[in-house]
């Protein structure tokens, strides 16, 4: 965990490079706080949670000289406040055999590696996964979830490529029911560029899956990449309107300097986010943790 946690701090310093350059010792006058609101609306915590986090400093410490460990401990403070709430990690119920996950995220986002590293971690827990590559437009993502299943011992149900994604989750969810598998993950295509199209191939996919099992899916997880900051923003309103979006995923978290996007969708959304990224080896996904995540973004 140790090595999991350096990695995210690791990958939070370019966020938190630029808040290092305020956090000197400093009297908290009116233009401190506009450079330090600023400067955190620069780091995608969003206007809403900087506005918060300035009226506590101007409520407490206007007027004062403050150090730099003090606007940290109340950053960390305020930020953990944001965050808790939506740090759950995600449990497969027990009582249900399998439990549905459907994956949704736009191409690009890491949505099929995160599949593939879900298996892995929940095979690590004891758990029989099973996964459905129903992204069947890109031969590549079918070609890379076979790899994981092959390293991670999990059956991946595939067809051609171009083959119909919706009767192809319904054979995986009849397999995997036959089987009792605890978990099946299913990949979807990520095309946002054309939404009715999107729309319709996931009302279909849970349409038909619903004549197998009418309470699936129990959970539908949106990938997002930490590099995109605001851009992932919009992915979960768009995606909301697609499907019941119960949780999140961020990936990518080592590679960027966005990493105050998750405060943002913590605030904006209220959604749960399950786990966080941060490499591409398979013990590189975690659940997420508000604390080991606020102390990593201030480093």
């Amino acid at each position: 965990m140790a090595g999991f946690f350096s990695r995210l701090k690791a990958g939070l310093s370019r966020s938190n490079a630029r808040l290092n350059a305020i956090f000197v010792k400093r009297m908290l006058d009116e233009e401190t706080l506009e450079e330090l609101e600023d400067e955190l609306i620069a780091a995608d915590l969003g206007p809403a949670v900087a506005e918060r986090i300035i009226e506590q400093f101007r409520d407490t410490s206007f007027g004062q000289d403050v150090t730099s460990d003090e606007i940290k401990d109340t950053l960390a403070r305020e930020i953990a406040k944001v965050l808790e709430p939506v740090a759950v990690p995600f449990t497969p119920d027990p009582a249900r055999k399998p439990h549905v996950v459907l994956v949704v995220g736009v191409n690009g986002t890491g949505k099929t590696t995160t599949i593939g590293k879900m298996a892995h971690y929940y095979r690590q827990e004891g758990k029989s996964v099973m996964m459905v590559a129903g992204d069947t437009f890109r031969a590549a993502a079918v070609e890379q979830l076979q790899i994981w299943g092959e390293r991670v011992n999990a059956p991946v149900i595939a067809s051609k490529t171009g083959a119909d994604a919706a009767g192809l989750v319904y054979d995986g969810l009849k397999r995997a029911t036959e089987e009792k598998a605890d978990l099946l993950l299913i990949d979807t295509a990520g095309r946002l560029h054309n939404k009715s199209a999107l729309m319709e191939e996931l009302a279909k996919i849970i349409r038909v899956m619903r004549k197998f099992d009418d309470s699936a899916p129990h959970s539908v997880l949106l990938v997002l990449d930490a590099t995109t900051g605001q851009n992932a923003i919009e992915q979960v309103r768009v995606f909301r309107e697609l499907v019941d979006v119960t949780g999140l995923v961020v990936t990518k978290l080592d590679g960027s300097a966005r990493g105050g996007i998750v405060i943002a969708l913590a605030e904006q959304f209220k959604l749960p986010v399950h786990l966080v990224g941060v490499g591409e080896k398979a013990e590189d996904l975690r659940p997420f943790s508000a604390d080991e995540f606020s102390r990593g973004l201030l480093g």
